[in-house]
């Protein structure tokens, strides 16, 4: 006799324990749910999530994201540049660096060599690290990157330690540092007429700030390099001696010349190897608001300091505007070992612009940056009279002039409001930090 059931009521069974199946299933899911509902509440609770063997982080201008990082032991990290600069990754005290990455490049680093506990991390390009590029990294903890805390995952914030911090820099403005650039060069006159300008390409010290100093790459020991000025007929002879550990040219921007002063390596002239000299001469033929700076690896030779103003002849003014008091140029920068700047300087060592009310000011914006920036005055509108050393038929009243990479704008500042009032590229991250103001922030002073 068979013990096979038949094939209904087989049919019967196996629906039976499928229906306990599903609900045991369905029991456990449900378990599962709520025990990974209490797991993220405990970590919301404890302001982390769990640790993890890989972890994403992001260099920026001039930031490690997330700040606070925690890795499993034998862990590694997902680096990635999402900046405009070239940055790197290092564990301060061990030989755990990535390479210098390029920005959009990324690189996973091992941290298998490190054993638990607490680092320091930071960018190891020159000057970076005193731009804010540091952070933490803990390897081995039970926490993972701070969850949302509102503060950028840098944990409860002592607002009044903050302010104390942010106070003291702020009133260290304008903090002394051992050279200026941007000085006005005198030329020496040849016995032909022409305008002679020596200018010696070279590394050197360069005090961003009190006690920040980088290795820039400069003219005469200078950044901003000297300024220039010339009138329209001149004949100009710029003299350039090459210092450096590498080739360099110099390209004069915004300038009409002959073709083989252009200074572009390799097209219009060989590069000027290391120990060599070039001459550039040519006849200016109208007036003009330029730069001068290297045009060969120029991503890492301008923003690192090789980059000046060139003026030639006089920018006709709007009418029933005076002669101006202040006439000057501001050279922005964002990259490089000289990073956020203006004229060289990152706040709170940028020089204040001071001016009597009812002074007129004029100052041409000069970008040598990789970003646009806008820049915004308080208190006071500017009037843009001028793009890139050509006037304008009409200014413009502005609040806030945006100046791309290679432009040259030039407003007039009529100072009749007094106080000191901030003067800065309004690009948040260029110009605050949680220290306080640093970078691109300097000051109109009417009094």
């Amino acid at each position: 006799m068979s013990n096979t059931p038949p094939p209904s009521d087989r049919r019967d069974g196996l629906s039976a324990v499928s229906i306990v199946i599903a609900a045991c299933s369905l029991f456990l899911a449900a378990l599962g749910v709520a025990f990974g509902m209490r797991a993220i509440d405990e970590a919301g609770e404890r302001g982390t999530t769990a640790a993890s063997t890989t972890v994403a982080v992001e260099l920026v201008d001039f930031a490690i994201e997330p700040a606070s990082i925690s890795v499993s032991a034998g862990g590694s990290l997902i680096v990635t540049n999402g900046g405009k600069s070239v940055h790197n990754l290092s564990v301060v005290d061990t030989d755990v660096i990535t390479a210098d990455l390029s920005p959009g490049d990324s690189e996973t680093l091992s941290l298998a060599s490190l054993a638990p506990g607490t680092y320091k991390v930071i960018c190891a390009i020159p000057g970076h690290e005193a731009l804010g590029m540091t952070g933490t990294l803990t390897i081995g903890g039970d926490g993972g990157v701070a969850a949302g805390d509102g503060h950028g995952g840098h944990g409860p914030v002592d607002f009044e330690e903050m302010d104390r911090i942010m106070r003291e820099r702020t009133l260290a403005f304008p903090a002394e540092t051992s050279a200026h650039g941007a000085q006005e060069m005198e030329p020496v006159i040849a016995a032909d007429g022409a305008k002679v300008f020596e200018l010696t390409a070279s590394v050197f010290d360069w005090e961003l700030e009190p006690g920040v100093v980088v290795q820039a790459w400069g003219y005469n020991e200078q950044v901003p390099g000297p300024t220039i000025r010339v009138d329209v007929g001149d004949t100009v002879r710029i003299v350039l001696h090459n210092e450096l550990q590498e080739s360099t040219v110099l390209h004069s921007h915004g300038f009409t010349l002959p073709n083989e002063m252009d200074g572009v390596p390799d097209i219009t002239q060989l590069p000027i190897t290391p120990g060599d000299s070039f001459t550039y001469e040519w006849v200016v033929r109208e007036p003009m608001v330029g730069m001068y700076h290297s045009h060969h690896h120029a991503e890492v030779q301008v923003p690192n300091g090789l980059l000046g103003a060139f003026y030639a002849g006089e920018m006709p003014l709007p009418d029933g505007v005076p002669t101006p008091a202040i006439d000057m140029p501001m050279v922005l920068n964002d990259a490089g070992v000289i990073g956020l700047s203006l004229n060289g300087k990152s706040f709170p060592a940028t020089a204040p612009i001071v001016a009597n009310v009812g002074d007129w000011i004029k100052l041409d914006y000069m970008n040598e940056g990789l970003q646009i920036h806008p820049m915004h005055l308080h208190g006071m509108p500017q009037m843009v009279i001028a793009k890139d050393g050509y006037p304008l038929a009409n200014p413009s009243m502005e609040d806030t002039v945006t100046v791309a990479p290679g432009e040259r704008m030039t407003v007039l500042v009529h100072a009749t409001e007094p106080g000191v009032w901030a003067w800065h590229c309004h690009i948040l991250t260029h110009a605050e930090r949680s220290d306080g103001m640093f970078g691109m922030v300097t000051a109109l002073i009417v009094q």
